[in-house]
């Protein structure tokens, strides 16, 4: 043991370091998933399935990515946990889908994407866009891989890359707006500290 100036032998002190509590998949991480999602699903079968009937069903946006994004960047998940919210993402889409199972390869990158942006973006001095960046980027690379995979499917490339990317790029500004506007007030409302 270690003496104090006045001789006296000083009692070891435990120290703790505060630290924000990020990446648990715990209950409240997979409620608010859930909620996000069932909010999502509904644009999804509003929105989404009106856009869908405009292009004769060729497309189809997928709000559900947006609800994904706020999870990831609440949660702040690791990039295997990010990888599980982006396939519970897919399988509520199977249900409203024009293309089954494709959404399992794009919301699963796409998932593990954003938790890297977010992971990386968080810490740096453009954490206040990281939302915004974050869910844009993410969208878009969702929206680009679910169309590859469907021009393999189908053919057509020309045609369905025409017809698809301006709303994967239009979706992908919606829900970079989107995320962008309720991350705050969700943080805000669950009480958590950055």
């Amino acid at each position: 043991m270690s003496q104090n100036a006045s001789g006296q032998n000083a009692q070891p002190v435990a120290r703790t370091v505060a630290a924000a509590d990020h990446g648990k998949l715990d209950i409240q991480a997979l409620v608010l998933l859930a909620v996000l999602l069932a909010a999502g699903f509904i644009l999804n079968f509003t929105v989404g399935k009106a856009i869908s009937g405009i292009s004769g069903g060729l497309i189809s946006p997928e709000f559900i990515i947006s609800a994904f994004c706020l999870t990831i960047l609440v949660v702040r998940p690791s990039v295997g946990q990010a990888l599980v919210i982006g396939l519970i993402s897919a399988a509520v889409i199977q249900i409203t889908t024009t293309s089954p199972f494709v959404d399992f390869a794009a919301e699963g990158v796409a998932a593990m994407l954003m938790a890297l942006i977010v992971r990386v973006g968080m810490g740096s001095g453009a954490k206040k866009v990281v939302p915004l960046i974050g869910s844009f980027v993410t969208t878009a690379v969702s929206g680009v891989i679910f169309m590859l995979i469907k021009i393999a499917m189908v053919g057509a490339a020309g045609e369905l890359a025409a017809a698809m990317l301006p709303v994967v790029l239009l979706t992908a500004v919606f829900n970079a707006v989107l995320v962008q506007a309720l991350y705050l007030p969700i943080r805000k409302a669950l009480k958590l500290a950055d």
